[in-house]
């Protein structure tokens, strides 16, 4: 699909591998390669490691990228982030996409027992430090979240693109001065275009970056039954809807919980409203199969590029 600019719009899939062996996750990774999915994303949700899955995938699996959806910062130092990532560079023919967020309280307190204070100001800390490391540039930082002193000359590991979680005015700045791009998650092409892009792309232009690449990460479900399926992501994800970052998302869209967000129907339905993502300057569509196995197996089917 085109966006607003001309530019084709990529299709990626969020692939859910919590209850699955190894092996079923390279083969589930390599269908979703063949049926021609720009990105294979993972996320860190308690289970598998994402960085060490993409690169046991990426060892078998040789077209698509491979992103994470994302990483949380907080238990990750800068320099260990930069090491593994140039690592899975090196490993992966350079087609990883480091996906970074700062995750929320109740995660990074309440697993980690780390505060979670001022996340901007953490997160900028951060990619101060891991950016020019990413870049085996020698890095000397004394800040208030964070000291990283070092530099790492690794043969054969390029850069990867970085790009940052983002809904709020603070990280949208921070991700327009520092970052390659941002992951959306919950929000439509509406608000995308009234709300999020305008600050993201002014903050980009305003350091004499680049127009940053823009992946929207949506709940997405090909089906006959699509209340059903949002009572049932309202029921399994309603402690997105107690998440601040998610709460003003939701409340901006005038929806109850994270449910109501979900694009679901059949399958032109669901491509009418993918196609506005594309209109709204969206430069990937990460979309993220909910419901039941077999609604799950229809969306990835029916969105294949």
């Amino acid at each position: 699909m085109a966006n607003d600019e001309g530019e084709h719009m990529r299709t990626g899939v969020w692939l859910e591998i919590s209850r699955m062996t190894m092996p079923e996750i390279v083969a589930t990774a390599r269908d979703a390669a063949e049926a021609g999915y720009a990105t294979l994303w993972f996320g860190e949700v308690g289970t598998w490691d994402p960085l060490t899955v993409l690169t046991a995938v990426g060892r078998e699996v040789h077209e698509p990228r491979l992103g994470t959806a994302i990483v949380r910062t907080y238990p990750r130092h800068p320099l260990a982030m930069a090491a593994q990532a140039l690592t899975i560079q090196a490993a992966t023919d350079s087609r990883l996409v480091l996906g970074l967020g700062p995750s929320h309280a109740p995660i990074i307190e309440g697993q980690y027992g780390v505060p979670f204070t001022a996340p901007a100001r953490n997160m900028r800390e951060y990619l101060s430090a891991l950016v020019p490391l990413l870049r085996g540039e020698p890095v000397d930082h004394h800040g208030t979240d964070w000291t990283a002193v070092g530099q790492f000359d690794l043969a054969g590991a390029e850069p990867p693109p970085v790009l940052l979680s983002a809904l709020g005015p603070r990280m949208l700045q921070l991700t327009g001065e520092l970052a390659d791009g941002v992951i959306t998650t919950w929000a439509s092409a509406r608000t995308l275009t009234d709300h999020l892009l305008p600050p993201l792309m002014r903050a980009a232009q305003g350091a004499g970056r680049p127009a940053p690449e823009v992946v929207a990460q949506v709940p997405v479900c090909v089906t006959d039954d699509p209340d059903g399926v949002r009572a049932r992501v309202n029921e399994e994800l309603k402690m997105a809807g107690d998440l601040p970052s998610y709460r003003a998302i939701f409340d901006r869209e005038g929806l109850s919980g994270p449910g109501d967000a979900v694009v679901a129907g059949d399958e032109a339905t669901v491509r009418r409203a993918v196609q506005r993502y594309a209109d709204a300057g969206v430069t990937e569509f990460l979309a993220t199969p909910v419901g039941s196995s077999e609604d799950r197996a229809r969306t990835v089917a029916a969105l294949a590029p």
